[in-house]
């Protein structure tokens, strides 16, 4: 089944690896104290454990000293020190133990606290992105930045940080270590530091470009899923299950690639860098051996120098793994920047409201175009007085709904004016230009929850009677008493356990309760029966009287007492008048309207 957007895509590198760490640190920094914190706390826990094997190595010697006097009669092992020495080693222990919960305690508040923020800017973002930034991006790839980006950031930050950090100090404390015990032992062990150095790049600069396409897949493989999901009845009714399948697998081929790949690389780091370790491990032991024959070390320095080798190889791989979380990090929190970077909508300096709000409406000579260079309204003119009921009629794709969409500023217009109670809308609050209109479309929209919380949606301080009120101008109030539970009954998240029409009339409730100065009706009565849009249109009558309303139809029987009726062709308007005059000039008009007739 073919869709937009969901083709092969360019694989590329981040885009600004810097700049966006750079700009992650900015959310970081409100959390310095904490993190400042961690970090100390991160090194105690390193110190406290570095110390542990000096520690036991002079345990080890003393009592390989004592054990030897034994035997030679010349003195006996001091288990007293002995004993003494291993119960602070075990509080260096605990302490490190101890240092380490509370770093990990700080660290994940703070990352959490960075997760919830940037889900919170994410969700603020949608309301006031232009609505063509949904018609360039699927929903699943905005959803995939909401929670696997975000979580990825989550989980990348909470492990890179700290690591980071006690890797940096192991290193540094380690090798301080290891020079108090054995100059030619540190050679030794210092001599694997550029086969690592070197494996940690190599790793790094191939597996970088695979993070990244790996996260943007998913992000259209969630698109794919989103959208089977909810189509999934027109699917099978028009047998395309395989071939939605077929695509779906072309994209998860593609994730399984990227994500095989990038795993791959990134799990090289450790078998390699084990194998440095290991040939590390084998010169401290030639180079300790000769030391002690010549008596330059004793045991205990070798066995604390070989645990010190473990030590100081340890945090090198774990720098090559942060290396890859920080690949993974940088990847999500870059797509997460830019949706937050994304284009707003504008809005004036100055906001103005009108002192009254009478719901007069003036489109003049307005030209506009979804696509540079691609007109869909040419030349539109019309004024809507106060309490006058518009309609505008025509075929599909002449730019009805789009005028609807220009009314309530999902778009601006390219030439010419619209304004609303004497304001450009391009002047008006959004917010306030929004609250003017209640709006009811051909395609409903409900969430999960009761038939009274979707309704009470259009005013949310009303009260139940209110909401019943409504209902009952709405003609549903007799349906919604049919149902378990009545108005507590609950609609699930697609609204399949009611009829269509049923969910129609819910929401035309909702505009009722709204009670805004001006309607705006899609095709309102497109999805019910004769019977019930004869009881929804004297609804509608009594509802727009008095408010300023602009009715789009396809039945042309539905708006014959309209105050003046728009026929549009191909973004312009060909004729104006009532249904009475428009069907005497027996033009384009009287054409649509006795087609339907014909069509019966």
């Amino acid at each position: 089944m073919p869709r937009v957007g969901h083709g092969p895509r360019q694989v590329e590198r981040a885009k600004d690896f810097k700049g966006t760490i750079r700009r992650l640190l900015g959310y970081v920094g409100r959390h310095r104290l904490a993190v400042l914190l961690a970090c100390l706390f991160a090194v105690g826990s390193v110190v406290f454990n570095i110390v542990g094997p000096r520690v036991l190595g002079t345990v080890t010697t003393r009592l390989f000293e004592g054990l030897v006097a034994t035997v030679q009669g010349t003195g006996s092992v001091d288990f007293g020190w002995i004993g003494a020495t291993l119960l602070g080693l075990l509080g260096i222990y605990l302490a490190s133990s101890a240092c380490s919960l509370v770093q990990g305690w700080l660290m994940t508040g703070v990352t959490q606290k960075i997760c919830y923020r940037m889900r919170k800017e994410i969700a603020e973002k949608i309301s006031v992105v232009p609505m063509g930034y949904f018609n360039e991006h699927s929903k699943g790839d905005v959803l995939s930045r909401i929670t696997n980006d975000v979580d990825t950031l989550g989980q990348s930050l909470n492990q890179s940080v700290t690591q980071l950090i006690t890797s940096v100090t192991q290193v540094v404390g380690v090798l301080v270590m290891m020079l108090s015990i054995s100059l030619p032992l540190t050679g030794v062990t210092v001599l694997t530091l550029p086969a690592s150095l070197l494996i940690v790049g190599v790793v790094v600069h191939f597996s970088q470009r695979y993070f990244r396409e790996q996260q943007q897949v998913l992000g259209t493989v969630n698109g794919i899923v989103e959208e089977d999901f909810a189509g999934q009845g027109v699917i099978q009714v028009f047998d395309r299950a395989d071939s939605a399948v077929e695509a779906f697998e072309r994209q998860n081929d593609r994730l399984f690639t990227s994500a095989w790949r990038s795993q791959f690389l990134s799990g090289l780091m450790m078998p390699l860098m084990s194998l440095v370790g290991n040939m590390g491990y084998v010169g401290v032991v030639v180079v300790g051996a000769g030391l002690c024959l010549t008596g330059q070390a004793g045991p205990g320095d070798i066995q604390s120098f070989i645990q010190y080798v473990r030590n100081f190889t340890q945090p090198i791989q774990q720098i090559a793994n942060v290396s890859n979380t920080l690949q993974s990090m940088a990847a999500a929190t870059e797509r997460v920047f830019e949706f937050l970077s994304a284009p707003e909508e504008t809005e004036p300096a100055e906001a103005r409201v009108p002192a009254r709000r009478e719901g007069r409406v003036e489109f003049d000579h307005v030209r506009f175009g979804y696509v540079p260079g691609q007109t869909v309204i040419h030349d539109f003119s019309c004024v809507a007085e106060p309490g006058q009921t518009v309609a505008i009629v025509g075929p599909t794709g002449a730019g009805k709904t789009t005028l609807i969409k220009l009314l309530q500023r999902f778009w601006d217009v390219d030439a010419g004016s619209l304004s609303v109670d004497g304001i450009d809308v391009r002047q008006w609050d959004r917010a306030a230009l929004r609250e003017e209109f209640a709006m009811v479309l051909q395609d409903t929209w409900l969430f999960n929850g009761t038939i009274r919380e979707n309704i009470r949606y259009g005013r949310p301080d009303a009260t139940d009677e209110e909401v019943e009120e409504a209902a009952r101008a709405a003609r549903c109030d007799h349906f919604i008493h049919t149902l378990a539970g009545g108005y507590d009954f609950v609609i699930n998240e697609e609204g399949t356990n009611l009829s269509q029409g049923q969910r129609q009339l819910v929401t035309i409730a909702r505009a009722v309760l709204a009670d805004r100065p001006a309607l705006i009706l899609d095709e309102a009565t497109s999805n019910v029966d004769t019977r019930t849009e004869e009881l929804i249109q004297r609804a509608m009558d009594e509802l727009m009287r008095g408010r300023t309303s602009f009715v789009i139809a396809h039945r042309l029987s539905t708006i014959r007492s309209a105050d003046v009726i728009l026929v549009l062709r191909d973004g312009d308007v060909v004729e104006k008048g009532t249904h009475e005059e428009l069907l005497a000039r027996g033009g384009f008009y009287a054409e649509l309207y006795n087609s339907q007739f014909e069509a019966a």
